[in-house]
């Protein structure tokens, strides 16, 4: 069926007559009648009942007519649609995010990005940092916030944020009057950390090995509030970012800086060599 015979049946239709039909689309008359015929034998159907001053659509021409106004308009809007997602007017961008960058920075980043682009959806997922990697790596996001470093020969990698690390106790904990402590000096403490699907773990883990001992883990969460409201408890102490602090809303919680640098480096990575939207593209921009 070609769309050509489509836009000629509208046009017969829509001007009454294939004398003002040929007129108004600069077609010869013989030239309608013959894309009309061909689309009547293609279909194996009567469309129109013709006269010397009128055509009439028949009841399968009505249906045909419907239809093909639909198609023609879809395709009509296409080049505009796509203009539209070129302009960053629309468009849809599936992000993979931790729960510490969505609860930290992610709503105030995805705020400004709507105030300029207020079409595009951002499709979010939330799961623990490693976790994101395959779904970036899998293609099922686009986009993933990660704990830096990353594979580069599999990712493109944007720097995002850093941060450091402090020692979270209760305000009556020994440690509390301390200003500055060692990691070394926490080795006979009860640690509160992320669960092993968060790159946090990992980290943890490998700051107080290469500070000379394996922690003693008291509980494992996949919540950071939860991991605030256990050292609340006096159930031991956790690592965490110097920013969840300043998110905190416990006045039993002590912040005490660590004599190591401990950092947090916090990463954007798209899949080497995989297709990236226009608007996946301009997220990525304005994120620097």
């Amino acid at each position: 069926m070609e769309l050509r015979d489509l836009r000629n049946f509208i046009a017969v239709v829509q001007s009454g007559s294939y004398t003002r039909a040929a007129n108004q689309s600069f077609v010869s008359q013989p030239s309608l009648s013959k894309s009309i015929k061909r689309l009547e034998e293609e279909i194996n159907i009567k469309l129109l009942e013709r006269s010397t001053r009128y055509v009439r659509l028949t009841d399968a021409g009505r249906i045909v007519f419907d239809q093909a106004k639909k198609a023609v308009l879809a395709l009509d809007e296409m080049p505009v649609l796509l203009n539209d997602l070129k302009q960053m007017h629309t468009g849809s961008i599936s992000i993979g995010i931790p729960s510490l960058v969505s609860m930290l920075f992610f709503p105030e980043l995805a705020r400004k990005f709507h105030e300029s682009y207020p079409h595009v959806k951002l499709d979010l997922t939330e799961r623990g940092a490693k976790l994101i990697w395959e779904l970036v790596d899998n293609g099922d996001v686009n986009i993933g916030f990660v704990v830096l470093p990353a594979n580069e020969s599999l990712f493109d990698i944007q720097p995002f944020i850093e941060d450091e690390f402090v020692l979270f106790v209760h305000k009556e904990h020994p440690l509390a009057k301390c200003e500055v402590v060692s990691l070394e000096d926490l080795k006979e403490e009860q640690f509160i950390i992320f669960s092993e699907e968060y790159s946090l773990h990992d980290l943890v883990i490998h700051a107080c090995t290469k500070a000379g001992f394996i922690p003693t883990i008291a509980y494992k969460s996949s919540q950071w509030d939860l991991i605030v409201e256990l050292v609340a408890s006096r159930l031991g102490i956790t690592l965490l970012p110097r920013s969840i602090y300043e998110k905190q809303k416990h006045n039993d919680i002590q912040k005490i800086e660590l004599q190591e640098q401990l950092l947090w480096r916090l990463g954007i990575i798209t899949k080497r060599d995989a297709y990236l939207s226009v608007a996946s593209k301009e997220f990525l921009s304005f994120t620097q």
